[in-house]
């Protein structure tokens, strides 16, 4: 269950920083919900890669390069999702950015307290 809440506040958010974001764009809240669905698979499958190629320069930027990581893995979702058009790569950034952190506050809010 926690897991569907966790999917749920992803898509919503992603969906309302869309309104927001004039360079990221979902035809509809159908879109949002398997962008959830594709970034959650990509964060699993791709990232823990991307991160293990990208730990120099990670460590040289002091972590900087993770926020590079991640615009990349919504560049990646942007590619599999035809409904989903993201205008670059500064629109995956801050796109990528303000997604983890309002996501992060929505999960702390609203996550059980096990």
């Amino acid at each position: 269950m926690n897991l569907i809440i966790r999917l749920l506040i992803t898509a919503i958010v992603a969906y309302l920083l869309t309104s927001i974001l004039p360079g990221v764009h979902f035809e509809g809240f159908s879109t949002a919900i398997i962008f959830a669905i594709v970034l959650g698979v990509l964060n699993i499958i791709v990232k823990p890669i991307l991160s293990l190629f990208g730990l120099p320069l990670t460590i040289i930027t002091l972590g900087l390069f993770a926020l590079v990581i991640n615009a990349l893995i919504i560049l990646i979702a942007d590619y599999f999702i035809d409904s989903m058009v993201v205008d670059g790569f500064w629109w995956a950034l801050i796109f990528s950015i303000l997604l983890s952190f309002v996501t992060s506050l929505a999960n702390s809010m609203f996550a059980d307290k096990d």
